[in-house]
């Protein structure tokens, strides 16, 4: 047998074929604009019947549909350029157009003076796995945390933390253990702020028992978790194909727009953060899923779906606020009185900002042992960076020209904005 044929990223994005995709820093994605749920789910539903099983991570939206090829151990190969190739040519039979400036990859860094020391806890607390300096979420759909090196002490507390919100008896749980992994715990009833070895914070919930369930009937597969979500596992690609389709219809006959993510062996099931709060008619469309979810013989996982956000303590949240928009290609929330920012095709995690006490000056001028990165497609990447400094960022470190960039907001909280393409030939030319 011969040895497949490795794809750098440019070569596979730059083929005859996959020019809908982009490759980013999980792997090459690609974004279909549908003007239903139902058109996103018959583009699922056709990769998951002729797609290898587990080979596509899809994720359907009432405005489009991603489909990710993660990134394969060794590099992508024919194989996998022939795969974007069909889903493409699926898509186009089915009248969908792409738009490759859509996508992008979000995930976190920590810096650390002592990896071994903080890693458990957040393995734990986010129900993560290992990957060397990596914690990743096994269903990716929240953000990868990188664990890297740190110079100095930085002791003072992070500007920036975690929201994790699981089921409750996952994070009570975690709560409970969290001594063990060498973190110190702060109650407060409904959440828990926790702090790991070296300072750095996330807030867990909900706590209380019940706090995380509609009191409806009918609604028990259901976790509210800042959105309410609910995970199927699936036996089959002909199961999951079905669940995304039922879904997709009931999604379109009630004009709610519902998050639907199809991973190998489970179909999760989501809001939009707050919006069963917002609207009622979330409950009812709850009931009429696990019915159809039930009837169907599937069995809910309330362990595996999860929630994550950043939140940024900010003295002028405003202009801070201004400049993560532009960063992340977010929109403002439209409430009043609410900082979330969010991802307009509901596919990031949201970012939300709170006050910052001025007089903290010591704690202002310390970096964070925490940033984001965000991994884009490379014929957009320096707009984003050009965005990003109209609204009031400024270059830090430019360490790798020109596909790296940090900047940081008006306050030294710091984004890397980057791209994947063309690594491999610098490596190779640097390498001689």
């Amino acid at each position: 047998m011969s040895t497949p044929r490795i794809l750098t990223a440019r070569e596979f994005q730059l083929a005859d074929g996959t020019r809908d995709w982009r490759v980013l820093g999980a792997g090459a994605n690609a974004w279909f604009v549908t003007s239903s749920h139902r058109a996103g789910a018959d583009v699922a539903a056709r990769v998951l019947t002729t797609a290898p099983r587990g080979a596509v991570d899809i994720d359907v939206r009432e405005r489009g549909v991603q489909v990710r090829i993660p990134y394969p151990d060794g590099g992508f190969t024919d194989e996998h350029f022939a795969l974007a190739a069909r889903i493409s040519a699926a898509a186009q039979e089915l009248g969908l157009m792409p738009d490759p400036s859509a996508v992008q990859d979000v995930q976190l860094t920590m810096d650390t003076l002592d990896q071994e020391a903080v890693m458990p806890f957040w393995q734990t607390a986010l129900g993560y796995a290992r990957s060397e300096d990596d914690l990743v979420d096994p269903q990716r759909r929240t953000p990868p945390i990188w664990f890297q090196d740190q110079d100095a002490p930085r002791p003072l507390r992070n500007r920036l933390h975690l929201d994790i919100a699981r089921a409750q008896e996952i994070g009570a749980a975690t709560v409970e253990a969290a001594p063990g992994l060498g973190a110190r715990v702060a109650a407060h009833g409904y959440h828990a702020t926790v702090t790991d070895a070296e300072g750095n914070e996330a807030d867990l919930l909900p706590l209380e028992p019940g706090s995380d369930r509609w009191d409806a009937p009918g609604t028990e597969d259901w976790r509210l978790l800042f959105a309410a979500v609910a995970g199927y596992p699936t036996s089959s690609p002909e199961d999951a194909a079905a669940l995304v389709t039922a879904v997709a219809n009931l999604a379109d006959a009630a004009g709610l727009p519902l998050g639907i993510d199809v991973r190998a062996d489970l179909v999760v099931l989501g809001t939009a953060k707050d919006a069963w709060e917002m609207n009622d008619g979330y409950r009812a469309l709850a009931a009429r899923v696990q019915q159809v979810a039930r009837a169907a013989g599937l069995v809910a996982d309330p362990a595996r779906p999860g929630f994550v956000q950043v939140v940024v303590d900010a003295v002028d949240i405003p202009a801070v606020r201004r400049f993560w928009v532009a960063a992340l290609g977010y929109e403002p929330d439209p409430r009043a009185g609410v900082t979330d920012i969010v991802d307009p095709r509901g596919l990031g995690m949201p970012v939300v900002f709170q006050d910052l006490d001025a007089t903290d000056t010591a704690r202002r001028a310390q970096r964070n042992r925490l940033h984001v990165d965000v991994f884009l497609p490379d014929d957009q990447a320096r707009a984003r960076v050009d965005a990003a400094l109209a609204a009031g960022g400024r270059v830090v470190r430019h360490p790798e020209s020109p596909e790296w960039w940090t900047l940081a907001d008006p306050e030294g909280n710091e984004v890397d904005l980057t791209f994947s393409v063309g690594r491999e030939e610098a490596w190779q030319a640097a390498s001689g």
